[in-house]
């Protein structure tokens, strides 16, 4: 249904939830390099992902490689910085949504450069700098499907 695409993520717990998350909706995850975890049999079981075989899994390179495999898939990026909110945008079937590393979020010129298609959270000013990056995959993620498959 859409495409969950991770910029270098960096905690296992986080990416596993993402892929749940994909199982759950009929996605895909996409994760893009460097991964701050190994993806190996041994480390995914530690994580408690004894459903990732399942999960419609895409691994690349760097963003670049993965914008050219989506070629006219819609982008939305998300960032606490960018002004339009999930709420307002036109979601389409096979969407891209990118969500930065939780330590940094997305690069300023990725969401400088995403103008209208850059998407935030709306929280209450004060209360917290940003969610977890597995919460903001679920809520941006499910606001979408909502949209392409009301009452699913």
């Amino acid at each position: 249904m859409f495409n969950i695409v991770l910029l270098e993520p960096e905690i296992p717990h986080n990416a596993g939830a993402a892929g749940r998350l994909a199982l759950a909706t009929g996605s895909a995850l996409h994760l893009v390099k460097p991964l701050g975890f190994s993806l190996d049999d041994k480390y995914v079981k530690r994580t408690g992902l004894d459903y990732w075989q399942e999960v419609d899994l895409h691994i690349w390179e760097n963003f670049s490689e993965l914008e050219t495999a989506m070629a006219g898939k819609g982008m939305w990026f998300l960032s606490t910085k960018a002004s339009q909110t999930p709420w307002e945008a036109d979601f389409q079937p096979g969407d891209c949504l990118v969500f930065g590393k939780e330590t940094k979020g997305l690069p300023e010129e990725m969401v400088k450069a995403a103008g209208g298609r850059a998407l935030r959270i709306p929280m209450k000013p004060g209360g917290t700098r940003s969610l977890n990056l597995s919460t903001a995959v679920a809520i941006v993620l499910y606001e979408a499907v909502r949209r392409q498959a009301p009452g699913w």
